[in-house]
């Protein structure tokens, strides 16, 4: 199976990109561009997805969003805003050629891929939507609900060091850690690809666009697409656990504002199916990419 990796101009920097597969996509099938999440996190943990390209099947193309991962990094706090990532989505989509595409989206990268589609680009097969939100002050709302059911102590130490400003403190990222383990990934242990993206975190961007997780203080805050997914008019796949962090209050305005859409629960996973039911997961994704190519 080729891999190829690369970079892209971007702004007066570069994003890196990996194609795992060939291009243009075997037998005529357009490949699938994934959008990971964050902000400034690397693409790793969602590495597994290069599994559709096994036996020639399908082309997959990951990159890591600049200011994180093999990407070029920056100190620039204004480059953080939701404009840059959907730009250089197009960057990506434009140098490497690719018309028709899959677009692939999971958690920040869902917002991405919604702002991109908005402005309405030619060339995209499908969306698949992974952990997906449209309002993040709905997403706040649910993610302090989850954060009531941690044990007390737990809260108590998150809430501390959010009022001392220390964030950074061992303490605090393992009390964070109590809230991943159930709402982000509940598998055990963590792949290690996984482990790298959490380690690798530009806790930079995601501090100035998104803030804590369930106290949204970045440029993220206000940042709501609801009123607008009407506007879609595309085949759509929205996939999300039983326990993810984007419960089904949050994903079911995507499921019913969007014409069409279809959305996929997975019951015994949280905030990445893909790691925690590798096999179903798969299967559900591949059924609906050759739905759409079927027409």
């Amino acid at each position: 199976m080729a891999v190829t990796e690369g970079t892209v101009p971007f702004r007066g920097f570069h994003t890196w990109y990996q194609v795992v597969g060939e291009l243009p996509g075997p037998g005529g099938k357009p490949p699938l561009l994934v959008v990971n999440g964050g902000p400034g996190c690397p693409h790793d943990y969602l590495r597994h997805l290069s599994a559709l390209a096994e036996g020639g099947g399908r082309t997959v193309v990951f990159y890591d969003q600049f200011g994180c991962g093999r990407s070029a990094h920056a100190d620039d706090p204004a480059l953080w805003v939701m404009d840059t990532f959907v730009d250089e989505l197009g960057a990506v989509r434009q140098a490497l050629g690719l018309d028709p595409v899959h677009l692939y989206g999971h958690s920040f990268g869902t917002q991405v891929a919604l702002e991109y589609m908005l402005g309405r680009p030619s060339g995209v097969a499908s969306l698949v939507l992974a952990g997906p939100l449209s309002s993040a002050p709905l997403y706040q709302e649910e993610a302090r609900r989850l954060k009531a059911t941690l044990p007390a102590a737990v809260q108590e130490t998150l809430d501390r060091h959010e009022a001392a400003g220390t964030v950074e403190d061992e303490e605090y990222t393992e009390a964070t850690t109590a809230y991943y383990r159930r709402f982000l990934c509940r598998s055990d242990p963590w792949p290690d690809e996984l482990v790298y993206s959490l380690s690798e975190m530009r806790e930079d961007v995601y501090a100035t666009m998104w803030g804590t997780e369930w106290n949204v203080t970045g440029n993220l805050k206000d940042w709501d697409v609801t009123d607008r997914l009407g506007e879609l008019d595309l085949p759509v796949l929205l996939t999300s656990g039983r326990y993810d962090a984007t419960t089904p209050a949050v994903v079911r305005p995507i499921a019913e504002g969007i014409p069409d859409a279809e959305w996929v629960l997975f019951e015994g996973s949280a905030h990445i199916p893909s790691i925690e039911e590798p096999e179903r997961y798969r299967e559900v994704l591949e059924s609906f990419l050759a739905r759409v190519e079927a027409g």
